[in-house]
């Protein structure tokens, strides 16, 4: 799967299709790039695993069976940093299994890095292995916010929360990719994120890598997470993941 989504890099790094932009909502934009890497990565997983269904971001997943094994691809997660070439773009492949992520690769090809995850073999940046921050407090935190940009209705609230969040921790940043932020805070650059909503394409990479690195992720209620579907996510290297919760219920319910 490594090899497959590394392959993709010469279309990921089309400056000319980067420029060309369709709108498909507010604040929701596609690229060629999107449509060209996705084009690609699903034909050639096709042609290697003929057997198992495909998810990506710029199709219709209507109908989709995802009782077994499902590939979940985002082919640009950080479209509106690609759109600005920020270098915080990345191709983001997962393999599901039963709602659970099982492998996972996030690539972005500006930087080189390449994060990997098998369930239960461990998280790897460039073949290096991966552990969270030894943060046990807060107070000793990075935060990355999620914005929903989608979701102006949310506005309100993730600005509270980062506020809240902002007041009890070193500082708080928005980086554009839920992907790269999970890879972070696997790599311990980062040590919490939360996303009032994140599609599976977002975060089922990032959500196995992460864990293999000694993380933990749930919804924005503490629930376990279905890599599979629509939710909310907090993200953190596990030690501060409670006090960072009861911040967030403290500053605004989820359901509010």
């Amino acid at each position: 799967m490594t090899r497959i989504v590394c392959s993709a890099r010469d279309l990921f790094e089309n400056k000319e299709d980067s420029a060309a932009v369709h709108v498909k909502g507010r604040s929701d934009y596609v690229t060629e790039v999107d449509l060209h890497v996705q084009a690609y990565l699903q034909s050639v997983l096709a042609e290697n695993y003929p057997d198992i269904p495909f998810m990506g971001e710029e199709k219709d997943n209507t109908g989709l069976d995802l009782s077994g094994a499902v590939w979940i691809l985002d082919p640009v997660d950080g479209t509106t940093n690609l759109l600005h070439d920020s270098k915080e773009s990345c191709i983001s492949l997962a393999l599901a299994d039963r709602h659970r992520a099982v492998l996972g690769v996030i690539y972005n090809p500006d930087t080189g890095e390449l994060y990997t995850a098998e369930r239960e073999k461990g998280a790897f940046l460039n073949g290096e292995r991966l552990h969270v921050s030894g943060a046990e407090k807060l107070e000793s935190c990075l935060v990355e916010m999620g914005t929903a940009p989608y979701y102006h209705q949310y506005a309100d609230w993730t600005f509270r929360v980062a506020k809240a969040l902002f007041l009890e921790s070193q500082d708080v940043r928005r980086g554009g990719s839920a992907a790269l932020s999970l890879a972070h805070i696997a790599a311990g650059r980062l040590d919490v994120m939360y996303e009032r909503i994140l599609q599976p394409w977002d975060y089922a990479a990032g959500s196995l890598i992460l864990e293999e690195a000694g993380g933990k992720l749930t919804d924005l209620e503490g629930r376990p997470l279905d890599c599979c579907v629509k939710t909310s996510v907090l993200a953190t290297n596990g030690a501060v993941h409670e006090e960072a919760l009861k911040i967030i219920r403290q500053a605004g319910a989820v359901s509010g």
